[in-house]
């Protein structure tokens, strides 16, 4: 069984040494510091993205593939329907099949606890006008025919999926051809500071000037922020996907009940998800941050699976480097591309639950399976915002399993406010500050 879609061993497309100025430095070469990337350089920004491993080689290329308005926090949603709008132009920007399909989101009702859960978000979908709307069991049925003990669903025919594999490194590309420079196997040791302000980056290939930095790091963003004294209560989640061989299945788009989620993919076979199960490991942070997690926890604590330590040079890892200077090798080059182990007990039962609910098809044969690792905060809320403590440093961070389908939005977003421009939404429940003004932790409607 292969494990993850992409060659990790292939030869790198963005190795050339980074130039030795720029007005911004992007760390990390995920959707959020790809798109950032990306509206920078229209904005005819100099913009330099660093990747200590390979573009989209961590969690931006190992998600679901969905792009999804339904469900979301209110907070996210004026940024998610922009980014849908911006997906749907981003083929015939990028000039390249991203495997972007308007398919629909359906999620399926259990029971009638889900149905009501269902109904009270609906409140959202019409104050935002989204074709949202809920299915009855007979209206589920005729979408997923031959399936069993399902009571209805919801549905936004507008939302949208890709192949985040395929997309998220053309995007790179395009971003390239549109002026941004773009580096692979180039970690970001430190910030470079002179008179309490950010005057550039230290890579492990020479400095870079700029006194403007956007930190969008995925997981290993608290691990950089704490090295210059900056509080992020981010955490990492293990979670398990699988692909299915191509199979005759009747529904084009993703779906998901309480225990499995599916998308039909453009091979013709289905990614193949716990819904909401994943695997967590206990490291320093988890002790540090475990108050300002316990509303998530008493919220959703069933679905976690808890381990005693993370792997050596995970970001959350007991035996993992928290001090460094940039003159020494860092941890971002110890670990250049975080390739955790699927959990495989996962995989079997979530093949027995597509079983049970579909006998028609049956137990789908897996061609692949794979894991990564999903940055979270307490609220399940990224952080969009300035460090007021070390100017010229912006955070883009903690998109909680939410990031490739608002990632072109909040690329946009974030290259504005890098500019000094109106970003265009209102930020305040992205500030990094709700979590240290007293501010209460909200766990937001979402679904």
């Amino acid at each position: 069984m292969k494990q993850f879609p992409i060659d990790r061993h292939s030869p790198a497309r963005f190795s050339a040494p980074p130039p030795r100025a720029a007005d911004v430095v992007v760390i990390g070469g995920g959707i959020a510091g790809v798109m950032t990337a990306w509206f920078l350089a229209k904005a005819g920004q100099k913009v330099v993205l660093c990747e200590k491993g390979r573009i989209a080689c961590e969690q931006s290329g190992r998600n679901w593939g969905w792009i999804r308005k339904q469900g979301r926090d209110p907070a996210e949603l004026p940024m998610m329907i922009e980014a849908l709008e911006i997906w749907r132009g981003l083929e015939a920007e990028a000039q390249a099949d991203l495997g972007f399909r308007e398919a629909g989101v359906l999620y399926i009702g259990n029971g009638p606890d889900d149905m009501a859960q269902y109904e009270a978000w609906m409140v959202h979908a019409r104050a935002h006008g989204l074709d949202t709307h809920l299915l009855t069991k007979t209206a589920l049925e005729a979408r997923l025919p031959n399936s069993a003990g399902w009571v209805g669903g919801l549905l936004t025919p507008s939302d949208a999926q890709a192949e985040p594999w395929v997309a998220v490194p053309a995007l790179a590309l395009a971003a390239e051809r549109l002026g941004a420079s773009l580096h692979e196997g180039c970690a970001v040791r430190r910030l470079d500071m002179a008179g309490g302000q950010v005057s550039g980056v230290v890579t492990e290939k020479g400095r870079v000037r700029a006194d403007r930095v956007v930190l969008a790091g995925g997981v290993w963003s608290s691990m950089f922020a704490r090295a210059h004294g900056v509080k992020l209560p981010q955490l990492m989640v293990h979670a398990t996907v699988s692909a299915t061989v191509p199979l005759d299945f009747p529904f084009e788009g993703a779906a998901g009940d309480k225990d499995f989620a599916f998308r039909k993919r453009a091979d013709g076979g289905l990614t193949l998800t716990p819904r909401r199960k994943h695997d967590f490991y206990l490291g320093p942070d988890a002790f540090r941050h475990f108050g300002a997690y316990l509303p998530v926890l008493k919220k959703d604590w069933r679905s976690t699976h808890f381990h005693m330590a993370a792997p050596k040079h995970y970001p959350d890892g007991w035996g993992s480097v928290r001090q460094w200077d940039g003159e020494r090798e860092s941890p971002f080059e110890r670990m250049r591309i975080l390739n955790p182990e699927p959990n495989l007990r996962f995989v079997e039962t979530i093949r027995n639950q597509f079983a049970l609910a579909f006998p028609q098809v049956g137990r789908p044969a897996i061609a692949a399976a794979w894991a990564g690792m999903i940055d979270t905060m307490p609220d399940v809320l990224p952080v969009i915002d300035h460090v007021a403590a070390i100017p010229g440093l912006t955070l883009a961070t903690g998109l909680s399993g939410h990031g490739f389908g608002i990632g072109p939005g909040l690329g946009r977003v974030v290259a504005d406010l890098v500019m000094g421009r109106d970003p265009g939404h209102d930020l305040s429940r992205f500030r990094l500050s709700r979590f240290t003004d007293g501010s209460k932790i909200i766990i937001g409607p979402s679904l």
